[in-house]
């Protein structure tokens, strides 16, 4: 079996009960929700699955690549998505998206419009009129609450950019705020602080990185401003990616260090995004990020316990592992695991995909095979 095909096979097991249950308007009455107890996450987890998963696996279903099985898997998940969309955007709809339900609104809207941004023509063009409306005033409406000041500010300007695309009027100062406001926070190295404190996590990853990319490449030619940042802001992101490989021990476990753990091999999104976007370093040849990132999804997505017996993510890193879990954490959040999947999007000739394996950097370093120094940005 191909590494593509053991994928896809991972893709369809976790996404398949998530937008099966979403397109017949029944994902509140069938997803469990596990939580921290009291933590009240209940209404806002359906949305955040829903919302994580679809920016995971957007760039795959906006591919017309791949055989015919594949592309029957692929037509099958994006027309259950089209119809769960409808569902979750329908005014009084059993599984309508808690909007109105605190903050997390805004981190759901960035990533829903994430999506849209990852897969213009399968996801935002493909909406029906009535949907596509929904969802525009659904970001628009999170403009009333302020998001944190840390990543957060992210969260904002990418909902800026899904509005935009979506050819609604939009604010480009929430958009400016965020890019400035990381730029200050940009530490050295391809890292930025989550905020005025540096923080070791992996949100670099989960959020800053993937987001600034998307956010100017989606708004490139808007402001001279914006388009002068774009290549130091991916020159940031392949060393950082650079940096990801090298944290994948060779038994493909990492560093478990910082919050939101639980969102598994989710914590790779930027090594998974540069592999997609062209942005690996020169002497990471795309074989050896292929290989790290599979070893990454098998230790953290298939040890016993990941999913129960209906196919639903349980709290864990490496298996199920509730303590892991933060306050904010619940079932729904999980999803955020399906970022890893981002080469997907890359057809199956791609040297990703087509080259012979290559050990990674610590395969080589810890069986006493040569390799080049390391050096900072």
């Amino acid at each position: 079996m191909t590494t593509r095909t053991h994928w896809l096979q991972l893709v369809e097991r976790i996404a398949r009960p998530v937008l099966t249950a979403l397109a017949v308007g029944e994902l509140r009455q069938r997803m469990p929700v596990e939580q921290k107890s009291e933590a009240g996450r209940a209404v806002v987890s359906p949305m955040e699955a829903v919302c994580r998963l679809l920016c995971g696996i957007a760039p795959w279903l906006e591919s017309k690549a791949g055989d015919a099985e594949e592309r029957s898997l692929r037509h099958d998940l994006h027309s259950l998505a089209l119809a769960g969309l409808r569902q979750a955007l329908q005014p009084h709809g059993p599984d309508r998206f808690a909007i109105e339900s605190g903050h997390q609104p805004i981190v759901e809207g960035a990533f829903l419009a994430q999506a849209l941004l990852r897969a213009p023509r399968c996801l935002r063009d493909a909406l029906d009129p009535a949907t596509a409306g929904q969802l525009a005033e659904m970001l628009i409406s999170t403009r009333e609450r302020k998001p944190f000041f840390n990543n957060w500010l992210l969260f904002a300007a990418c909902i800026e950019a899904g509005i935009a695309a979506l050819g609604r009027q939009w604010d480009p100062m929430r958009v400016d705020y965020a890019l400035r406001q990381h730029q200050t926070w940009y530490v050295g190295d391809g890292a930025y602080a989550d905020g005025p404190q540096f923080h070791w996590d992996y949100y670099n990853s989960f959020v800053i990185q993937p987001m600034l990319v998307d956010i100017l490449a989606a708004l490139a030619g808007r402001e001279q401003a914006w388009d002068a940042m774009t290549g130091e802001v991916r020159r940031r992101a392949t060393r950082w990616a650079a940096v990801q490989e090298r944290l994948i021990a060779p038994d493909g476990t990492y560093p478990v260090i910082g919050r939101s753990i639980a969102y598994r091999c989710g914590a790779f999104q930027s090594l998974a995004q540069a592999a997609l976007l062209g942005l690996l370093p020169d002497d990471l040849p795309p074989a050896q990020a292929r290989c790290a990132l599979d070893a990454v999804i098998r230790r953290t997505l298939e040890a016993p316990g990941t999913c129960d017996d209906a196919g639903w993510l349980r709290i864990g890193l490496c298996g199920h592992q509730p303590s892991l879990g933060e306050t904010y954490i619940s079932t729904g959040s999980l999803y955020l695991c399906m970022a890893a999947f981002l080469p997907l999007g890359l057809p199956p000739e791609h040297p990703f995909w087509s080259a012979p394996d290559q050990p990674w950097t610590a395969c080589r370093a810890w069986s006493g095979g040569d390799l080049p120094a390391d050096h900072a940005l």
